[in-house]
């Protein structure tokens, strides 16, 4: 009985080591669905290196559009200013 009891307890003894050696297998499904994650996440942080070291240029030519515009409403101004200096002093010396 005793040789009997070993055997028993040597089967239980290789059940229980053998399960421990069972791998599961992942599903394709769940392969594809984690290459596209890591992909897009990949992608995501390539777009965001990208934004953080190009320059904006759309605020530069804005800026620049702006001082344009303000500069030649201020020389609009002063030609004005000036154009009625010159009738001004013109009208005096035709008056005189």
């Amino acid at each position: 009985m005793n040789r009997l009891e070993d055997i028993i307890a040597m089967k239980k003894l290789q059940e229980w080591l053998g399960k421990k050696e069972e791998k599961k297998e992942i599903s394709p499904l769940c392969w594809a669905v984690a290459i596209l994650l890591v992909v897009a996440a990949v992608a995501a942080v390539a777009y965001a290196i990208y934004r953080y070291f190009t320059p904006d240029y759309l605020d530069d030519f804005e800026d620049e559009f702006e001082d344009d515009f303000d500069d030649e409403f201020f020389d609009d101004d002063e030609e004005e200013e000036k154009e009625e200096k010159e009738a001004a002093s013109e009208e005096k010396s035709t008056e005189e």
